[in-house]
């Protein structure tokens, strides 16, 4: 499996901003997939999941209703729409795949990492 994160870049507060993860094996449309996020100084902590189908998805309480997560498994592409943006909300952003169909919170139940895209949101 190799994940290719793109997107984020420099953004204002309350701007937008698209990330996307491509898998470029086109090994994942069975598995869960995953975005989190590691902000300076802090421990990484999860964003948001869906599952292999793209019918579920869970959400931190720090994003939901401003952050959504969405697949095209045709294309085998991870999506991440951020709206409402946040300072807080800077980090490097890395997208997983999953060891199992569901999505998941738990960084123990990924078992692939993308390497990260950069995230800064100014005030």
């Amino acid at each position: 499996v190799q994940l290719q994160a793109s997107g984020g870049g420099l953004v204002q507060a309350g701007g937008s901003t698209r990330l996307s993860c491509a898998d470029s094996r086109r090994t994942t449309s069975n598995n869960g997939l995953g975005w989190f996020r590691q902000a300076p100084g802090k421990e990484r902590e999860f964003v948001a999941a869906i599952d292999w189908r793209g019918g579920n998805a869970i959400y931190a309480d720090s994003v939901k209703d401003r952050f959504t997560i969405s697949r095209d498994r045709a294309a085998n592409t991870l999506y991440l729409q951020m709206d409402s943006l946040k300072p807080e909300d800077t980090a490097v952003y890395y997208c997983a795949v999953a060891r199992s169909a569901m999505g998941s919170s738990r960084n123990e139940n990924y078992r692939y990492w993308g390497q990260g895209t950069q995230v800064t949101v100014s005030s």
